[in-house]
């Protein structure tokens, strides 16, 4: 909600987390309410995706809430957009996806995570 009292449904920018049928998709889903839900936040943003939603970076107190979510295995560094982040964003959430693989933590710990663009295929068959 923003000053007015609008909801705006924020798309996190550089990342893709589990749906909410998917594995692990209701724990990410807890993660990024413990991140953002009730606080004040901000977001950096350049873009709709074409269902109307903001496409951003979002910030609390400072803090990369979508590169969180990737450091606690909640979810993917989308490579497939990582030309839309600057350098620096793609090389942390790059590193930051990797770290938690090798820690598997999150959606790491299982044997084969489905990423979510592949789970969003199936499903439309």
């Amino acid at each position: 909600m923003d000053a007015t009292n609008t909801q705006h449904k924020i798309r996190l920018a550089g990342i893709d987390s589990p749906e909410k049928s998917q594995p692990f998709g209701q724990v990410c889903k807890k993660s990024l309410s413990d991140l953002a839900y009730d606080h004040v936040a901000s977001v950096e943003s350049t873009k709709l995706d074409r269902y109307g939603r903001v496409i951003g970076k979002v910030l609390v107190n400072g803090q990369d809430v979508n590169l969180q979510q990737v450091r606690r295995g909640c979810g993917w560094h989308y490579k497939k957009y990582q030309n839309e982040q600057i350098l620096d964003d793609r090389l942390i959430y790059n590193a930051a996806e990797e770290s938690a693989r090798a820690s598997k933590v999150g959606l790491w710990a299982d044997h084969e995570p489905v990423p979510p663009w592949e789970w969003r295929k199936v499903r439309r068959k």
